[in-house]
């Protein structure tokens, strides 16, 4: 399988963004993670022609947990994305690039009053209300530092995703958002209308991640503009904007078929509009929030192979230098993961092995992949890692996080810079009693 701008060049090995995989690995070190600049563009401007062509008051904003560094920022400003922050530091950073605060939206199920006052002194575009009484601690941050607010209301539309448990975010039972079902949403409503420290100028609903149908997302945004209707019919109030979250599957394997960026604006919007009809709701300004959908595809990571280990009667162990540190989702979720012989990339499998982690973990990367005969010194180049790697990367067994590499028409610039043994004892501190 391969994404992208990936090929096979006459060498017979994979290719990435016009620059040669082996040649990455030698130069940079691995693991490496490598982002393929031209397939996020692509990406950017498939989801906001998507949306604007049907409805022209859309947005498109970046996830940003998926996968966030200043250079990240700079490319969903420049396409002219904006931008869901699910944290103060995720907001900073984004701001430290240049993204502009206007544009943020900022989420969490749990915001201290610090961070909401700093998201109101930076001037962030949303910040997005998870609870009842998150209601009350940004009214309070908001009248001390004399600002308003601009709120959506985040709530749980009771929507079965069909996607890993650990990764619902819509059902009834879960710690986001506030149900529509047990009144709780319209009650945030109510609160939210009489307080002059607060603007409620829409809702946000997210459903979950890594969803590959899109009756879901439909059965979310009926509920979404039913909910809206009310509002106006009991409330006297009108909102301005729908926002629908993210969620969109990526091709983790060959065999993976999730819905086009086309496919996906189509089913929300002419959802909204036969609902808005029904309930004589004009459109709002609707709003989505992809993440992995953006970048999931554009992300390989490289790997040196080093033990090859045949356990007779059993399976063969390939160990990298890496595992669960660089990329924790197979412990977490059971991902499973394509790879490519990157050195070998020309030529066709020929047996089956496991490929493994070198933490001290059973640390399976691939429980089980076709590959060609793979030695020690080989080059892995795993496949869609461009979400929730980089991001969720760790320190476990005191292992330095890898380096990233934006690649572009045959050029390779370090976006972020491999971390050392030295960098992980910075800030630990014996105490003098202990010396």
């Amino acid at each position: 399988m391969l994404l992208g701008t990936q090929r096979i060049s006459a060498k017979g090995h994979l290719e990435i963004g016009g620059c040669d995989a082996v040649e990455l690995a030698r130069r940079f070190g691995t693991p490496l993670y490598v982002m393929d600049e031209a397939a996020i563009r692509q990406r950017c401007r498939e989801f906001r022609r998507a949306f604007e062509t049907r409805h022209p008051d859309s947005a498109v904003a970046f996830a940003a947990k998926a996968f966030l560094t200043l250079a990240m920022c700079r490319i969903a400003d420049q396409e002219g994305l904006w931008m869901d922050a699910a944290s103060s530091g995720e907001m900073r950073a984004a701001v430290t690039a240049g993204f502009p605060a206007e544009k943020l939206y900022l989420h969490g199920n749990y915001k201290k009053e610090e961070e909401l006052s700093s998201a109101l002194e930076i001037g962030v575009g949303f910040i997005v209300v998870d609870s009842e009484w998150e209601l009350e601690v940004l009214k309070r941050a908001a009248s001390r530092l004399k600002k308003k607010a601009r709120i959506l209301i985040r709530v749980t539309p009771g929507v079965e995703s069909h996607t890993h448990t650990y990764i619902e975010t819509g059902q009834i039972d879960n710690k986001f958002g506030l149900p529509v079902a047990t009144g709780q949403a319209l009650r945030a409503v109510r609160a939210a209308l009489a307080m002059p420290e607060i603007e409620l100028v829409g809702l946000h609903c997210h459903i979950g991640s890594q969803v590959f149908v899109l009756k879901p997302f439909e059965t979310a945004t009926q509920i979404m503009v039913s909910l809206a209707a009310r509002i106006r019919d009991e409330l006297g109030f009108t909102l301005r904007e729908i926002n629908m979250g993210g969620g969109l599957g990526v091709r983790y394997r060959s065999s993976d078929s999730p819905p086009s960026p086309d496919e996906y604006a189509e089913a929300i919007i002419s959802t909204a509009r036969d609902a808005g009809s029904r309930h004589n709701f004009a459109m709002p300004r609707l709003v989505v929030e992809p993440g992995r959908a953006i970048v999931g595809e554009a992300g390989t990571t490289l790997y040196s192979v080093g033990v090859v280990k045949p356990i007779p009667g059993a399976r063969t162990y390939v160990s990298v230098d890496g595992g669960m540190s660089d990329n924790p989702r197979p412990a977490l979720y059971q991902a499973v993961y394509e790879a490519i012989v990157a050195n070998k990339a020309d030529r066709k499998p020929s047996e089956r092995v496991t490929i493994a982690g070198r933490h001290c973990e059973s640390d399976i990367l691939i429980d089980g992949i076709e590959l060609p005969r793979i030695e020690p010194g080989d080059i892995l180049a795993v496949q869609t890692t461009g979400a929730y790697n980089f991001t969720m990367a760790s320190n476990y067994n005191r292992f330095p996080r890898p380096a990233v590499v934006l690649v572009a028409d045959g050029r390779a610039d370090i976006i972020v810079e491999r971390q050392t043994e030295e960098d992980l004892l910075r800030g630990e501190i014996i105490p003098e009693r202990l010396a």
